[in-house]
């Protein structure tokens, strides 16, 4: 029997129809009107790349050549007018990643992000970085100023010279701002933010730790070293502090809900413990193949579109009238005119994060007798107070900034003391553009000498020079403590306390021509005895990058460019091995016996390769393993620290934790087990009933490959804003990469190598070269993404432009004719 009700809804259906067809016209319109307008915009906001220019604020031609990667080789007349073309194709190129690093540091996100960017805006302003960059830009020698005016005029032309502003301001419909010349501190402030704990956090969590834990427990969890050190000098650290006995702790007096965070969780648990922050090395012309020394270099940072770096070569006349030239390569800052690594065909260098500690955390005394002033040697001062505007889209917000002698006042501790941090950054001694100086260095003395009274974050420098020699370094500068060691926080109200200013340059630490041949750093402790006093005593990172990076140089006696390139891309789990053994132990016949599925991961640990590879399960089950373990264990030992600050995590701030989570797996204190279980192997096996259980979620256990979670997630910043569009317009392919955290090839879906490099002073032309993206901050511009497969791939690319494919010649307003 037909429905009564179908001739009733026919009606509708049909009216349903013709309005569902409207309205997909009508979208099909606005997607179509969306898309041109997005690509009317898009192209607009393409750089010139041939022709002539003429610009204003330039003294003479400048050619600007690009080859098929967009690398621009920038050939002027003086050292100013080379600076106003990197300004020049830094606008034209990575602007909104300029104006990003900028507002960054001066604390004025929320004004194109909105009010989700406030919280980090609180944080940098109070450091009152914009005033202080202009304080700092009046105060530089004059030819500094000059350079830094002169890359602003070109900043400036570049972005006028576009057919219509950078897409990205189209999209956050806001306009982009002139760049000032004291714009250029602010980026490098921002560097300052990114590479060095200049808040004091970790000093600030040992203090809570000191506060809450018994002395020879924080002892125990905070080691100096392990017995993975590498240092270039000293041997590793074999000092290991006794596990505390019950008369210290002993947990098994405690209650086991007191114990844990928050639930561990695959997703979160799986990302790395600490980033890693580069890789460098040198070695000494008598052990190359080749007879010339070698450098190679890689900077681990967070991964986005565009990539933070800009290559360029950089072409001037050593004097007026010389038919010698300068000629540097490498990578610039965009925001910078300076070269931040490379070579000039004398000398190479290459930086890595030092993780030396340049700040420290000043607990105040109040003034008893008025609230307002705080005790300081020999009597007492009023807090200098500054009022600040936050202004984001459709408001803003007035802070409240209080400054003292040794810096701003950051809040209070979990004891409602305040807080100040001393940090290198805010002292104007230690923030210049000495490093400018590298590019005419001529030797490895002459380039340490610039390195060591250079205003920059303090990293290691590496340096290699044309004729053979290499050497190790700290550029960059860094307090003279006296006093006290700088690990925990203190008072410096009765001056017992305090910085004596900066270390002078000649008592920073070097290492020239060491007879080994060879120097390397990866972030980890370098130097032993007095040297290590001078750069401070706790931060620096587990050293078994760096052993696993000495150990391959060591054993090649001869080295060749490939031969760099393959430590590089080492992925080898040396680190792991140990707790692979230990794995398999824990999963023995009884173990198995219990649970079908403990037997597969058995056998997948066993085949597990030794490599972190993108189809490795084994090795993805060994790394939680560990970290699973870590946490537990830790999460027990410090459950005090989190009764007053709930966030507190020891694996986000241990990094020489392993030193002491391997002594307690392997000796098992009784006293020291989370009451939750009864033994040690309980213990152990619950981490990997949770690891098997929550990797079963996602599917069939072979099927979770470690290329399944270690898939790159490189993204633009603005292609959320562009939904459906945004990912395949802007952003990077999503691919799986081999590598991690704890041996040379460091990789993380959004963490790594920002750059591989390899040289030698002289051989350039042997020189390799990859980074993740391309030189265009721009979709679609052919360099946006042609350099991103061969870093992928680890591919061997040249460092050195090719062939030219684009010849742009910037003129002075009233000049035209041929190019010089």
């Amino acid at each position: 029997m037909r429905p009564m009700s179908l001739p009733l809804r026919r009606p509708f259906l049909r009216r349903a129809a013709w309005t569902a067809a409207g309205l997909t016209g009508v979208l099909l319109v606005s997607l179509t009107a969306g898309g041109l307008w997005l690509r009317h915009t898009l192209v607009e906001s393409l750089p010139q790349l041939d022709g002539e220019r003429p610009v204003a604020g330039l003294q003479a031609p400048v050619s600007v050549v690009r080859d098929g990667l967009g690398t621009p080789p920038l050939r002027g007349e003086s050292r100013r007018d080379v600076a106003y073309a990197t300004g020049f194709v830094h606008a034209q190129d990575r602007f909104f990643l300029m104006d990003l690093l900028r507002r960054r540091s001066a604390g004025e996100l929320a004004e194109l992000f909105g009010e989700q960017a406030l919280p980090a805006d609180r944080t940098l302003r109070i450091h009152l970085f914009r005033k202080r960059s202009r304080t700092l830009f009046e105060q530089s020698p004059a030819d500094v100023r000059s350079l830094l005016t002169a890359y602003a005029d070109g900043v400036n032309a570049g972005l006028e010279a576009l057919g219509g502003p950078p897409f990205e301001y189209a999209i956050l419909r806001e306009e982009a701002q002139p760049w000032q010349p004291e714009d250029s501190f602010l980026v490098l402030f921002s560097m300052f933010t990114q590479l060095q704990d200049f808040d004091g956090v970790q000093e600030q969590m040992r203090g809570l730790m000191r506060d809450r834990l018994p002395g020879p427990l924080v002892s125990f969890l905070l080691p100096e070293g392990t017995g993975w050190d590498a240092p270039l000098v000293g041997p590793a650290f074999d000092r290991r502090p006794p596990i505390p006995g019950p008369e210290v702790v002993d947990l098994r007096r405690r209650q086991p809900e007191r114990q844990l965070p928050k639930a561990a969780s695959l997703d979160r648990d799986e990302r790395a413990t600490a980033p890693a922050a580069s890789n460098s090395w040198a070695v000494a012309g008598t052990h190359t193949a080749h007879g010339g020394a070698l450098l190679a270099n890689e900077l681990h940072l967070g991964l986005a579109v565009p990539n933070l770096w800009y290559r360029a070569v950089l072409e001037w006349p050593k004097g007026e009238g010389s038919r010698e030239w300068h000629r540097t390569l490498g990578v610039t800052l965009p925001g910078t005119p300076a070269l931040v690594v490379g070579s000039n065909g004398q000398v190479a260098w290459g930086l890595t994060n030092s993780a030396i500690d340049t700040s420290d955390i000043v607990l105040l005394e109040p003034d008893p007798r008025d609230g307002n002033r705080y005790l300081v040697p020999g009597g007492s001062r009023r807090f200098e107070q500054h009022r600040e505007t936050l202004r984001f889209p459709g408001g803003s917000e007035e802070v409240s900034v209080d400054w003292t002698i040794w810096g701003p006042v950051l809040g209070t501790d979990h004891r409602g003391r305040k807080q100040v941090v001393r940090s290198i950054l805010d002292l104007k001694e230690a923030v210049d553009f000495s490093v400018l100086d590298l590019e005419t260095a001529t030797d490895v003395s002459g380039a340490l000498s610039v390195a060591r009274r250079s205003g920059v974050p303090a990293m290691s420098f590496v340096v290699a020079d044309a004729r053979g020699q290499i050497a190790w370094t700290i550029i960059g500068r860094m307090p003279r403590r006296s006093g006290f060691d700088g690990r925990f926080p203190s008072s410096w109200a009765d001056g017992r306390r305090r910085w004596e200013g900066l270390l002078p340059p000649e008592e920073v630490p070097v290492l020239v021509n060491p007879a080994v041949g060879r120097v390397w750093t990866g972030n980890n402790r370098l130097v032993d005895g007095d040297m290590l006093a001078k750069l401070g005593h706790d931060g620096y990172f587990l050293g078994a990058r760096a052993r696993q990076v000495r150990d391959n140089l060591l054993a090649i006696d001869r080295a060749t460019t490939a031969d760099m390139l393959k430590i590089q891309l080492d992925d080898r789990a040396v680190f792991l091995e140990r707790w692979r053994e230990l794995l398999l132990s824990v999963l023995d016949s009884r173990a198995v016996a219990a649970d079908p599925r403990r037997g597969e991961i058995r056998d997948l640990v066993e085949h597990w390769g030794g490599r972190a590879t993108i189809d490795s399960v084994g090795y993805r089950v060994v790394r939680s393993f560990r970290l699973f373990t870590a946490r537990d264990v830790f999460a027990a030992l410090t459950a005090p620290c989190r009764e007053v600050e709930p966030d507190f995590s020891f694996v986000d701030v241990g990094h020489q934790l392993e030193g002491p989570l391997w002594q307690l797996v392997s000796q098992r204190p009784v006293h020291l087990l989370d009451p939750r279980h009864e033994t040690w192997n309980d213990q152990l096996l619950a981490v990997v009933d949770q690891i098997v259980a929550q990797l079963s979620e996602k599917g069939a256990l072979r099927e979770r490959t470690w290329g399944e979670r270690n898939t790159s997630a490189i993204r633009h910043p603005l292609s959320s804003a562009l939904p459906g569009l945004g990912a395949w317009l802007l952003d990077m392919p999503a691919e799986p990469l081999p590598g991690d955290e704890h041996m040379p090839r460091v990789q993380d879906p959004s963490y790594g190598s920002t750059l591989r490099m390899v040289v030698s002073p002289g051989r350039e032309s042997e020189g390799l070269f990859h980074m993740p993206g391309g030189q265009s901050g721009h979709p679609l511009s052919p360099h946006y993404k042609d350099g991103h497969a061969a870093w992928a791939q680890g591919a061997a690319t040249p460092l050195l432009p090719g062939p030219p494919l684009h010849r742009l010649r910037l003129l002075p307003r009233q000049h035209r004719g041929r190019a010089t």
